[in-house]
């Protein structure tokens, strides 16, 4: 039960750029000047460093910043295990994982009997790696219709990459807050606590859990200076607090399992607060296409907006990747993605309208799920139509996809494998490709 509530928004709503030293304050003069830590902190606050980095890392990679709050974070009964439910993160099962490709229908929503709020309504698809070597990833849905209310959320285990389909959320962290819908992405760095908050009756979308090394922006190599995502487009929350004393549980996700703790007060009281370890969110109508304006395909990497690095140089442990709207004007080209094999694997999903290599089965809130060298590709639909087309400029409008792609294996969880949801007849879009071969036509 809440008891008391200040909630204090400063007039700048974001700041702007992507790795930058922020400094921000809801109120003035909260921010200490000159040292991080004085004896008496403005206006009796406790200051807190929050490190997302180890001290030892090289300088340009070092993450944290410094929190002037209203309570320190230490503050809290001791956590007891809770049921993750359909919630995990590392591969759990020996199982073999299979080759073959899979897709799954959209998550369905909730009933409105049944309230449904971020942490209830996370079911996670598949995972590779592993929370406690700071390498892999786990692909999530979510599907909610309930606000969290008096539950407070953090993740030990790694940074958690939002990507909305269906509905706004207000992302309440303790560095500010940020608003995303269907377009835009967040990310929520490993151990910040937040609140998910409904914009709208109900939402759904995805979520990347990184276990690696942070989400950066790619080297740009010989594209130059400009291309992709641009620094300037990521935008961080500013200092806003709340001063709330109830019957609160803070909950986290420490070392694969669910964890929840009595609070007897907001965790999202800092003040003011001053570093590079931060929330932000980023626009993907931004982006700026680097696209085939001859003949043949760019690798699919010139579409990566975000990349976690692992420790072999070139080799990313994650790539979010997106397929927006462009321009397609390659001659004499076969347009839509080609048959590949990648040593890479790919878990897909779409915000909005069609994928150029799909004519059916593909939709809104689903997924598929292409592991390391299974074969994948347009379906026959799609390649008999684009056979024949005629070769003009066209402006690919109504798409919106992405990919979670990563160096190790994806490991479908049992509720991916034993749902409805599977597409059990996936692989029947190839099966009416047939065979065109002629050794007396060229």
């Amino acid at each position: 039960m809440v008891e008391s509530k200040t909630a204090v928004k400063t007039k700048c709503e974001y700041q702007s750029g992507f790795g930058n030293s922020f400094e921000t304050e809801a109120l003035k003069g909260a921010l200490p000047r000159g040292q991080n830590s004085p004896q008496k902190v403005p206006y009796g606050l406790y200051a807190e460093q929050l490190s997302g980095s180890a001290f030892t890392v090289a300088r340009h990679e070092n993450q944290r910043s410094w929190l002037y709050r209203i309570r320190p974070s230490v503050l809290h009964s001791p956590f007891k295990l809770i049921d993750n439910a359909l919630f995990k993160g590392k591969p759990i099962s020996h199982q073999p994982v299979s080759p073959e490709q899979w897709r799954w229908d959209p998550m369905p929503f909730p009933s409105p009997s049944q309230p449904t709020d971020f942490i209830s309504g996370l079911v996670t698809i598949a995972s590779n790696g592993g929370n406690g070597n700071w390498r892999g990833c786990a692909a999530h849905i979510y599907a909610i219709n309930a606000s969290m209310k008096e539950r407070f959320f953090y993740n030990a285990d790694g940074e958690m990459l939002f990507v909305p389909e269906d509905g706004s959320l207000l992302l309440k962290t303790e560095l500010g807050s940020l608003e995303i819908t269907a377009g835009e992405i967040a990310v929520i760095p490993r151990g910040i606590r937040f609140q998910v908050i409904l914009l709208t009756e109900r939402a759904r979308g995805y979520v990347c859990e990184n276990f690696g090394l942070p989400l950066r922006l790619p080297n740009l190599g010989v594209i130059g200076s400009n291309g992709l995502a641009s620094a300037r487009d990521f935008l961080s929350p500013c200092a806003a607090y709340e001063e709330l004393e109830g019957d609160f549980q803070l909950i986290t996700k420490f070392d694969n399992n669910l964890w929840s703790a009595a609070i007897n007060h907001s965790p999202l009281n800092v003040v003011a607060w001053h570093g590079n370890y931060t929330p932000y969110k980023y626009d993907l109508s931004k982006f700026q296409v680097v696209n085939t304006v001859s003949f043949d395909h760019s690798d699919p990497s010139i579409f990566t907006v975000l990349s976690s690095p692992s420790e072999v140089p070139g080799i990313a442990n994650l790539d979010f990747v997106i397929f927006p709207p462009r321009w397609s004007v390659a001659d004499n080209t076969f347009r839509p993605p080609y048959y590949h094999r990648n040593v890479m694997s790919e878990f897909m999903g779409l915000i909005r309208g069609t994928y150029d290599a799909k004519q059916e089965g593909f939709v809104p809130g689903g997924a598929s799920l292409h592991n390391c060298l299974s074969a994948h590709g347009p379906d026959a639909q799609t390649f008999a139509a684009a056979s024949s087309a005629e070769l003009k400029p066209a402006y690919l409008s109504n798409t919106l996809a992405f990919m979670f792609e990563s160096s190790l294996i994806f490991q479908p969880t049992e509720f991916a494998l034993s749902t409805n949801l599977l597409q059990k007849n996936y692989l029947d879009c190839w099966q009416g490709l047939q065979n065109n071969f002629d050794k007396n036509t060229p």
